[in-house]
């Protein structure tokens, strides 16, 4: 999935065609989701470190410098210095010096505190999840992308083949209109093409909103602005769902795709759970499971002692008079040392029923996370069969499909020739127009079908292109 950070979205729209392969490293560059769950990941790496800095030591230095201005004074009983003094007398005696200097360093580590350890390991689950959680939103917007590029083939489809119906039947009434004249048809022939003619070409302003439609479809998949201009590569009606082999260059890009997650022919699939093990969503699921595991560790190494170690390093100096910076002082006022080692342990007894209750809650959520997921494979192995059961059915239909557009077009190409041999009528040639519309429409919507469930098929398998399996970075 690196490749899709070094694609240059505006080259590849600029060249006013874009394959299929252009448009989904199109989608993941730009998609929002894909790139919030980038954001997650790079969270989750600063987490990390977040956790590991509690394993390190902390040190802290500080530096004081006191003034004062006057000396503060404390009361002796004057008996200390005179003898003779009344008993209860107090003097006050001056404490303490001009100028005082204090500094030194703090290191403080953590020994042994059960959460600090179980955090690390749970910073690095969680930015597995994240991964996992990127890699099931790229594949998810790979499927979306690959459904509207393949609905704006399907539509352009439905759009030329209303085109050549105009075209047609436009043509078979300039035909008829020269035989009426010649006398060889009567006026209710050329009537009835006119009706068909005016019926048909409100399904060809539909078919070009449609194709409208989809390309702003494609257009918010692709996360670009509407106002951006280009065609897509492709054609339904060439394209051969069976063979292994692209038959012309306009599909070479579907069909890699396509073949990127082969799917094998099969009537009947006994076990579906045995494809669920690479799917997106299930492996967020068991990454949040290790997650869950992991919190209910840290919740109950609250139970255990914190220890810890403290090592302080300090230095004081003191001066009267005007304070003399940078300077050696005198050897009476030299700096003191001082150092301290100490080790601290912190066993909470009652906490009134919280720490039990966050136990409690932590294995809640565990049950809940297993809920989903047997719910999650369920689901997971509807898709599947659903999927797979469209593709055995194109993969039925499709050698039909293609025999009933090559008889259909036969057919209208005899048609033709009878009528113009004064043996064949106008009623012949419009049945066997439609037939060949009917045909053309049944196979490409066969091989959208097909297309889209194999989108579907690769996304509820976990295997989607482009997107590697044990790969989430």
């Amino acid at each position: 999935m690196n490749a899709f950070a070094q694609v240059e979205t505006d080259s590849l729209l600029t060249d006013a065609v874009l394959t299929l392969e252009d448009a989904i490293q199109v989608a993941v560059a730009n998609n929002p989701e894909v790139n919030r769950a980038i954001l997650s990941v790079k969270d989750a790496d600063e987490l990390v470190d977040i956790a590991r800095s509690e394993v390190y030591p902390n040190i802290s230095s500080s530096l004081n410098y006191t003034r004062n201005i006057e000396i503060p004074v404390s009361y002796l009983p004057a008996q200390i210095f005179d003898p003779n003094a009344p008993e209860g007398q107090l003097i006050g005696v001056p404490f303490g010096t001009d100028n005082n200097w204090q500094g030194g360093f703090t290191v403080q580590q953590n020994i042994f505190r059960g959460e600090v350890f179980v955090g690390l390991s749970t910073s690095e689950i969680y930015k597995a999840v994240q991964q996992e959680n990127l890699r099931s939103v790229t594949q998810q917007v790979i499927t979306r992308t690959r459904v509207a590029y393949y609905q704006v083939l399907v539509a352009k489809e439905q759009l030329r083949l209303q085109e050549i119906q105009i075209k047609r039947l436009e043509q078979n009434l300039n035909n008829n209109q020269a035989r009426q004249r010649a006398g060889l048809v009567d006026d209710y022939a050329v009537l009835q093409l006119e009706v068909q003619l005016s019926n048909q070409r409100p399904q060809l302003i539909e078919a070009r909103y449609d194709v409208d439609e989809a390309f702003r479809n494609l257009k918010v998949a692709l996360g670009i602005p509407l106002e951006i201009d280009f065609e897509v590569k492709g054609n339904l009606n060439s394209f051969d769902i069976i063979a292994g082999e692209v038959e012309s260059d306009e599909n070479a890009g579907i069909k890699r795709v396509d073949q990127m997650n082969p799917f094998t022919f099969q009537i009947k699939q006994d076990n579906w759970s045995s494809l669920i093990e690479e799917r997106g969503d299930l492996r967020v699921l068991d990454a949040r499971l290790n997650l869950n595991e992991k919190e209910i560790q840290a919740v109950k190494s609250r139970f255990l002692p914190t220890i810890t170690a403290t090592y302080n390093l300090q230095w004081s100096a003191a001066q009267s008079g005007s304070p003399k910076f940078f300077q050696n002082p005198p050897p009476e006022t030299a700096p003191n040392r001082i150092q301290s080692l100490a080790i601290n342990v912190s066993l909470p007894l009652f906490e009134g029923f919280k720490r039990t209750s966050d136990v409690q809650r932590a294995q809640i959520a565990r049950k809940d996370i297993e809920v989903q997921q047997r719910a999650a494979k369920l689901v997971a192995e509807n898709e599947i069969a659903s999927s797979a059961e469209r593709l055995n059915k194109s993969y039925e239909t499709a050698t039909a499909r293609k025999q009933a557009l090559e008889q259909a077009e036969e057919g209208y190409q005899r048609a033709l020739r009878r009528l113009e041999n004064g043996v064949g009528s106008q009623i012949e040639v419009t049945d066997a127009e439609v037939q060949v519309r009917q045909a053309e429409v049944n196979y490409a919507l066969m091989v959208f079908e097909y297309l889209s469930a194999k989108a579907e098929y690769d996304l509820a398998t976990g295997r989607v292109p482009f997107v590697d399996v044990d790969d989430a970075e």
